[in-house]
């Protein structure tokens, strides 16, 4: 009789590779575009340019490393576990920030904070049963949410300055209604008790390795 051959072991991914220095980056910008944006003290015209260049750079890793890690399938558990964590600290201190001078409402930016600390603790609850996959509605909404920022960022007066206003409702709308749908995904795969592949990019919403 045959023997079966024996499966071929599991690929090891380095932890030490492309997407998760790209995370990696993005966490390292954090206190940069924190220092940029206390230095502009939101009233000098090339600080603010500088805080929302290098807040378009980090939010722009975003969408890199969760590419990358799909395509050459570099997903590990420490991305699965910094991505978000980036992605938070850079829009949350951004929003922090806003509300800190003035530029936002604090009610914006609590709702906003919620909900993405809200959706990180879901995804940790069910990580063991599977993973939420990120919906068209997450991408959108963390789209809206880096245009929003990095406009009021911008040193804009006028009808222009108003744009970001009106996007930055738009992005506080769209959060809340992708809240509600992660809410009751999570519930449903803790209910049913079944996987989910890896939904967009496998390092957030636009590219996290947990979606």
């Amino acid at each position: 009789m045959t023997a079966e051959p024996s499966p071929a072991p599991a690929r090891q991914v380095p932890v030490l590779n492309v997407a998760n220095a790209l995370t990696g980056l993005r966490l390292l910008l954090v206190p940069v575009f924190l220092a940029f944006t206390v230095a502009s003290d939101m009233t000098r015209p090339g600080w603010r340019v500088a805080a929302c260049v290098t807040f378009s750079v980090a939010s722009l890793t975003d969408f890199v490393d969760g590419w990358i890690a799909r395509t050459w399938d570099l997903v590990t558990s420490f991305g699965k576990v910094a991505d978000p964590i980036a992605d938070k600290a850079l829009t949350g201190t951004a929003l922090v920030l806003l509300s800190a001078y003035g530029r936002l409402s604090w009610w914006a930016t609590g709702i906003i904070l919620v909900r993405e600390i809200g959706v990180t603790a879901l995804r940790f609850w069910v990580i063991r049963r599977g993973v939420i996959p990120a919906s068209r509605g997450g991408k959108v909404k963390t789209a809206l949410q880096i245009l929003a920022i990095a406009w009021y960022l911008l040193p804009l007066s006028g009808p222009l300055a108003q744009v970001g206003v009106w996007v930055m409702w738009l992005a506080v709308t769209v959060t809340v209604i992708t809240g509600a749908d992660y809410v009751l995904r999570a519930l449903r795969l803790r209910r049913d008790g079944g996987g989910s592949d890896y939904g967009g990019g496998p390092n957030g919403e636009m590219g996290e390795q947990v979606p």
